[in-house]
Formats: structure tokens, C-alpha cells, sequence
């Protein structure tokens, strides 16, 4: 990986910079709204609770990184990191090209590097647990890199990744601990913001609405729900709302303390390790070292909420019931979240009021199987109703 001290600084407008050097390789996703969740997440919890719960108005908004080059947002990261490293000086004449870059992932980054390298003719070395989803596995080889199997922490995924390095001299590209990556990732965040600030104002003049005060206080989001495992893309969007108003709020399974980086965040004390097999198989991994200093000591994530899997499944099967898209568990924590999570509900509530806020969701990815898909479902089927 580039040297970080080399790096942009972690601002706005580095995020811009970021957008530019990446355009040629990524997609520009799409945004999709939905009156039927839209008007679901706007009734008492969500029609799961009782009579008597909070009662958001919301709006929703959700950003299509499923349908992103890999299937997932990972991709802005991995070739903004390889974009930065061709640029360190003699890194491409001195052999670090032939000596390739290496990973560890579950799945989205391992597929997202491997894009990136072999679009650039490097070796891209692997490093994958051994429970990784099948699919993305096979299109992490796919894409040409030589996987390494691991085991599913982070501390034995780290270990086999030094290994790699000895053996071969690959230069480390992480998942999410980087200023490169946490500036690609970040890049979402800006196309989101100008995506439904369009949409809003096209809406606005089909409907004939009025000028002035009115049409400034409906511009754009109010909030946006990502999902958090390492911290990458949530510090990266939200360095993308700074100074804009936006409010950023990061989500998280509980599931066998999933929730490390909320509990973090709420003692003031970064936790580094986690072990869970949330469904939410893309946020088993704990909050960075980088994306910790934007997130917590620069305050510019607003909080954190967590749900259960319970939860998660519910909104994912209502996903792919109501907006007809395939996505991941990971990308159904931030709709679990604006759907069943009390607390988020009545602060949006209170804050908000007969108004109410258009909240975007990030839909981090779409990598998941079928059969999967179908176990999943039909192992909590009553669950999911």
C-alpha cells in the first residue's frame, strides 16, 4: 500500500479528488426510492410492534452498490488504492508491479483488488477465510488471483497475509484501514448526495411545488445509514457530508458482539478484536485504526444502531419483495435499522417532526448465492414475514 503519510488528507475535498482518479474504473450506481417501504417505515415500528411506538415520518433513498462493479462498493476503494500506488515514485519501474498486492477479505474487497489488479496487469494474492461464501470465492479466483485460505478472525487472517508478504514481496492493499481506501470508498457518498438532490428537484417540478423557503428546506438527505464492519466506507462517507448538514449514522448486527464498533463508539474506547458469525457476513470484521479518527475523534459520524438477525432478515426479504433487487444481509442492516430500531425511530421523531427526513440507505452489495438465499429464508420463515 502507499505510505499513508503520503496520502491526500481525509477531507471533502480529497473525497472529490478520489472520484476523479476512479472514474475511468467504476460505475456511477443508481439511486431508487420506494413508496411502499417509504410508507412502511413510516408506520408504528415498522407494523411489528405494538400501539404506542414512535412514528417517523421517513423517506427513503437507497444507493445501489449492488449493482457496482464486483457486485459491491469495495470496488471505488481497490482501485483508488492501486491509482495511488502507480503513482508512488518508482513503484512501477522498481518491480513492485511484477511482485503484485496483497489482501485478506471475506469476499467483496478480495473480488474488488483483484478487478483492480489484474485491470492493471499486477498479481493480486488473496487471503480468504476458509467460511467465505462459495460465489465469492469462485469469482475472487475468477478474476485471476491466487487465494490463500485463512481462518476467520481477523488476527489469523492477518497472520497468513505477513506470510504472503514474506514469501512473495506483494505490497498490502487492506480491506479498510487506509486513507486511499477510506477516500474511494467515500466517493458513494458524494454521487449520493448529487443523485437525490436531482431526483428531489425533478420531483418537485413534475408535482408544480413552490419556490422560495419551501423548495430550500426539501433540497436533499437529511441522514444517511451505512453499514459498518471495518469502518472504510461509513468514515468515507461521511468525510463526503462534512460541512454539508448531512447526518451519518453508522449500523451494525448485535449478533455475538457484531456491534463492536457502536459499543466503541459509545465508551470512547476503540474495541479491535471480533469474533461473530452474524448473517451479516461483510461486518464480522472490527472497526479500523483510520476510519476510528474520522468516525469517533472527529465526531463526524453522528451514533450508531445495531439490529438483530431477526431483523435483518426481515428487511432483506422485504428488499427483494418490494424494490426487486438483489442484495447481500450487510446491505439490509441500515433498512433494519430505519424500519425496527426504536431509538433511531424516536429521534427521528422528536428531531425531525410532522416533516420528517429523506434518508438515503447504502446498499454496500449484492454478492450473496441463491441456495443460500433460499436456506436463509426458509430456515427463518416466519421470521422473515
Amino acid at each position: 500500500m502507499a505510505d499513508p503519510s503520503t496520502s491526500p488528507p481525509l477531507t471533502r475535498e480529497s473525497v472529490a479528488a478520489a472520484r476523479e482518479l476512479i472514474k475511468p474504473f467504476v460505475h456511477r450506481t443508481p439511486v431508487i426510492s420506494s413508496t411502499s417501504l417509504s410508507a412502511l417505515a413510516s408506520e408504528v415500528d415498522a407494523g411489528s410492534g405494538p400501539e404506542g411506538k414512535a412514528k417517523p415520518k421517513l423517506r427513503l433513498w437507497f444507493k445501489c452498490e449492488n449493482f457496482q462493479k464486483v457486485g459491491a462498493f469495495k470496488a471505488r476503494g481497490a482501485f483508488h488504492a492501486i491509482e495511488r500506488l502507480k503513482k508512488e515514485p518508482g513503484w512501477l519501474e522498481g518491480g513492485g508491479a511484477q511482485r503484485g498486492v496483497v489482501t485478506h477479505s471475506s469476499g467483496n474487497h478480495a473480488q474488488a483488488l483483484s478487478l483492480a489488479a489484474r485491470t492493471n496487469g499486477i498479481p493480486a494474492h488473496i487471503v480468504m477465510p476458509s467460511i467465505s461464501a462459495p460465489p465469492k470465492i469462485a469469482a475472487t479466483k475468477g478474476y485471476g488471483a491466487h487465494v490463500v485460505f485463512s481462518g476467520s478472525t481477523s488476527v489469523e487472517r492477518e497472520a497468513v497475509t505477513m506470510k504472503v508478504i514474506e514469501e512473495t514481496g506483494a505490497r498490502l492493499v487492506p480491506p479498510y484501514d487506509h486513507p486511499d481506501i477510506i477516500l474511494g470508498q467515500g466517493t458513494l457518498g458524494l454521487e449520493f448526495q448529487e443523485q437525490v438532490e436531482a431526483l428531489i428537484a425533478e420531483e418537485r417540478e413534475k408535482a408544480g411545488a413552490g419556490t422560495g423557503a419551501e423548495k430550500k428546506k426539501k433540497k436533499g438527505l437529511d441522514v444517511i445509514i451505512a453499514p459498518c464492519g471495518g469502518g472504510g466506507m461509513l468514515s468515507g462517507v461521511a468525510l463526503s457530508c462534512e460541512g454539508t448538514g448531512i447526518r451519518v449514522f453508522g449500523s451494525e448486527p448485535s449478533f455475538q458482539g457484531a456491534d463492536d464498533a457502536k459499543r466503541g463508539y459509545e465508551s470512547g474506547t476503540r474495541i479491535e478484536t471480533v469474533s461473530s458469525l452474524t448473517v451479516a457476513d461483510g461486518l464480522r470484521t472490527p472497526l479500523g485504526r483510520i476510519p476510528w479518527s474520522v468516525i469517533y475523534e472527529r465526531r463526524l459520524v453522528s451514533g450508531f444502531y445495531s439490529v438483530s438477525e431477526a431483523e435483518i432478515i426481515r428487511a432483506l426479504r422485504l428488499a427483494y419483495e418490494r424494490l426487486k433487487v438483489v442484495i447481500e444481509p450487510s446491505s439490509a442492516v441500515p433498512l433494519a435499522v430505519a424500519l425496527y430500531n426504536e431509538d433511531f425511530r424516536s429521534m427521528v421523531e422528536r428531531e425531525a417532526g410532522e416533516d420528517g427526513w429523506d434518508v438515503g440507505i447504502v446498499f454496500s452489495g449484492g454478492n450473496v448465492s441463491l441456495d443460500a438465499l433460499g436456506k436463509l429464508f426458509s430456515e427463518n420463515s416466519e421470521v422473515a414475514k
